[in-house]
């Protein structure tokens, strides 16, 4: 879930990142002898991903393949440190009012776009200006409609007002800036910087081959200093078992294990030798979401049973390794807004068999499919091409639901296509996705009414007046009792409404090439200084 451009900016995922995830526990090996080399320029680092980003104007984003992209190329004016404390980015600092309604940022000065031109606060202001601008197609215009007025007091200053109080709105402004130089006064859903970005992040866009890789190469003038290693390539492998072929074969650097990856095929001496590992809880989570705008899904007796059907811990057990835990909501369990009390729907194929037939599904035909007014019980699950993780889960569901009488089809679509015709346009009957939360619990992009127009997140067309109310009562509001009060409220009524059925949140299993060095598990995962990471100049394989 990534319910705010801020937020989900800060995260750099979205919705499909491992890596950059809270890291409460690791698993890898000692240190290599040669970890305490001198940090030294050059090499490359090349990343392993099994979706091609959509476009480099992360503005109008909504996959983590671009973000994640994006977010080496662009800065927010604020970002999260190591610990997951929010502090200044763009801004060298910022100052909140004794209400907590007026936010004053101070942009470091010096700083420059990649075509050379300085970083304004006029930069913010376009930002602003373009993300509520009614004809711009993005997911994230609601966090700045709260705000009452912005202003540039001078060309390194912004001061932003509230009406009311708005928790999330110092952590909304780690949106990505946009150039306003290059972009106001045109269509940015026609701009060439979608395919060309020009930011002012640590890596400047280089080269995108459709289909097969996006490099970019380090900012020498990156006003944090240059990182180290010359060259960030995001390869595009749409197969998460030729990925870590790749991986072994030294011809990536970086990825995440699937979890029998992790158990079975990387113990043995030459790997561990040439990689370190990591194991964490993820801030993730899988799902089965339903469109409510089909007909076969507008009953919550059918979508209660649905989960009473499948059986979380042999998903846990039998995809996962035992290398996660059930998820119950659209929190995940540590975060200070999660509700331990919420009831879930547990496997109960008895209960899942009476709630279809009070729903009128209660005679099958010779094949075992329930009918009802001449229709059998069928639909297709539709998830993205390359998970195998997600193609195991959804082929275990479907054995489960098959004995109750449900005929489920499993569709696997390419990543773009998946989300530009299917998701987005609400062509489906079921998706089979995951949500990378943030760390502030508001999620008023993907459960408010407002938000199911097409490209927007509510993609399953939620629409519940009491969440809606609760929605705005959490985010508008800085006491964190009265806070959690109106989330606990909305996890019970999600697990009543089953709107999703809430699968498993699973460990995060990135795994890194050993000649990489300065990786440093924190509670914000290992990508938190990336910038810093590096390869001693004799263990570099890449020359430019």
């Amino acid at each position: 879930m990534t319910p705010s451009p801020g937020m989900r900016c800060l995260m750099m995922a979205l919705l499909f990142s491992a890596f950059l995830l809270a890291c409460n526990r690791s698993e890898t090996k000692p240190a290599p002898a040669a970890a305490s080399a001198i940090p030294a320029t050059g090499d490359a680092l090349v990343e392993g991903t099994i979706g091609e980003a959509s476009t480099l104007i992360p503005l109008l984003a909504s996959d983590s393949s671009s973000h994640a992209v994006a977010g080496q190329i662009y800065n927010g004016l604020v970002k999260y440190d190591k610990n997951l404390n929010i502090v200044g980015d763009l801004a060298k600092s910022y100052e909140i009012s004794s209400d907590g309604l007026t936010i004053t940022f101070h942009l470091h000065r010096g700083v420059k776009w990649h075509d050379g031109k300085p970083l304004t606060s006029y930069d913010v202001l376009y930002t602003y200006q373009v993300t509520i601008d009614p004809k711009t197609p993005t997911a994230y215009a609601e966090d700045f409609k709260q705000v009452k007025n912005i202003t540039a007091p001078d060309s390194h200053t912004i001061q932003v007002t509230y009406d009311s109080p708005f928790a999330p709105a110092l952590a909304s402004w780690g949106v990505n800036i946009l150039p306003a130089h290059l972009l106001k006064g045109k269509d940015i859903t026609k701009s060439p910087l979608s395919r060309n970005p020009v930011g002012t992040g640590p890596y400047r866009f280089k080269e995108w081959v459709s289909g097969q890789k996006i490099v970019l190469e380090s900012n020498k003038e990156y006003f944090e200093g240059r990182p180290y290693i010359d060259r960030f390539i995001y390869r595009i492998i749409p197969d998460s078992s030729t990925m870590y072929m790749e991986l072994k074969a030294g011809a990536i650097d970086l990825m995440s294990l699937t979890p029998v990856q992790y158990s079975r095929q990387t113990g043995t001496e030459s790997f561990t030798s040439r990689f370190n590992k990591y194991r964490y809880p993820s801030s993730s989570y899988l799902y089965m979401g339903y469109n409510l705008r089909h007909p076969l899904f507008g009953d919550k007796r059918i979508r209660q049973a649905m989960t009473a059907a499948i059986d979380k811990d042999e998903l846990i057990q039998g995809v996962l390794f035992g290398m996660g835990q059930k998820a119950h909501g659209p929190i995940v369990p540590g975060r200070w807004a999660y509700n331990p009390a919420v009831k879930d729907i547990g496997y109960n194929p008895k209960m899942a068999v009476e709630l279809l037939a009070q729903a009128g599904w209660k005679e099958k035909n010779s094949d075992g499919i329930l009918v009802k007014d001449g229709k059998q019980f069928k639909f297709t699950i539709l998830t993205n091409q390359g998970n195998q993780q997600r193609l195991m889960t959804a082929q275990i569901v479907q054995q489960r639901l098959r004995q109750v009488g449900i005929d489920v089809k499993i569709r696997i679509v390419e990543w773009a296509a998946f989300l530009k015709e299917f998701v987005n346009k609400g062509n489906f009957e079921v998706v089979m996705l995951a949500w990378s939360i943030s760390q502030d619990p508001d999620m008023y992009d993907i459960w408010h009414s407002s938000k199911n127009k097409p490209g927007e997140l509510n993609f399953i067309g939620f629409n519940n007046a009491e969440v809606d109310r609760l929605l705005v009562d959490g985010r508008n509001t800085f006491d964190v009792e009265k806070r959690k009060k109106a989330y606990f409220r909305i996890q019970e009524i999600l697990a009543d409404e089953q709107p999703y059925t809430f699968l498993y949140v699973p460990d995060a299993l990135p795994v890194v090439s050993a000649r990489i060095r300065g990786v440093e598990p924190a509670p914000a995962g290992i990508g938190h200084n990336q910038n810093r990471w590096f390869v001693p100049k004799k263990e570099q394989v890449y020359v430019p």
